[in-house]
C-alpha cells in the first residue's frame, strides 16, 4: 500500500496499529460481521469522485456526528475504519497530531449515539473478543467473546462466491448467481 499518497490525500498519517493491520491482513471481513477498510487515495477538493470504502462510511460518520452532535461542529476529523452487519460505524476521532493517540468512536446505530474508547483500533478489537468492555459496543454481539475470529481478505471473499462457494462456510452457496454477481 502507498501510505505516503494516501496519508496526503487524506491530509493525516494513519494510526501505526492499523497500518500494520493492512499490511498483514488487509481489506476484508471477520467473521462475516466487521468489514475492516483500507483507505483509497482520497478525493481532491473540488474534484469530482466516486465515492466508496472509507471515504464514503467518513462521510456518514459526519452526518451521523452532526445529528447526534449539533452543537460540537469539528466533525471533519472522523475517519471511518470499519462498519458492522448491524449498520455500527466504527471511526477514529482523529483530532490529536499523533494518530496514535486517537481513540476509536463508535457510531451505534440501535441506541442511536457515539461512544468513545480510548484505545487504538488492535486494542479495540482484542478487548472485543475477550469482552473486556463493560458491555459489547456494538449492536450485536456476533464478535463478543469470539476466541479465534476469523478474518478473509475481500478479493478472497469475491473469489469464493464467484466460484458459487459460501465464503464463510466452504459449502456451495445455494444463492450464487441470482443477484447478478
Amino acid at each position: 500500500m502507498a501510505w505516503g499518497a494516501i496519508e496526503a490525500s487524506w491530509g493525516t498519517r494513519f494510526p501505526d496499529d492499523y497500518k500494520e493491520f493492512v499490511a498483514a491482513y488487509g481489506e476484508g471481513a471477520i467473521d462475516d460481521y466487521l468489514a475492516v477498510m483500507a483507505p483509497e487515495t482520497h478525493g481532491e477538493p473540488g474534484v469530482e469522485t466516486a465515492y466508496e470504502g472509507m471515504q464514503q462510511e467518513s462521510l456518514n460518520a459526519g452526518d451521523m456526528w452532526r445529528a447526534a452532535k449539533p452543537d460540537e461542529a469539528d466533525f471533519s476529523r472522523l475517519i471511518a475504519w470499519g462498519v458492522d452487519s448491524s449498520a455500527d460505524i466504527l471511526c477514529w476521532l482523529a483530532t490529536d497530531s499523533d494518530p496514535n493517540k486517537w481513540p476509536v468512536v463508535v457510531w451505534g446505530r440501535i441506541d442511536a449515539r457515539w461512544t468513545e474508547y480510548a484505545c487504538g483500533m488492535l486494542e479495540f478489537l482484542c478487548r472485543l473478543f475477550r469482552t473486556e468492555f463493560e458491555e459489547c459496543p456494538l449492536g450485536d454481539v456476533s464478535l463478543w467473546g469470539v476466541g479465534s475470529p476469523i478474518f478473509l481478505h475481500k478479493k478472497e471473499e469475491q473469489r469464493l462466491r464467484a466460484a458459487g462457494i459460501s465464503p464463510w462456510t466452504g459449502e456451495p452457496d445455494p444463492y450464487a448467481g441470482m443477484f447478478g454477481e
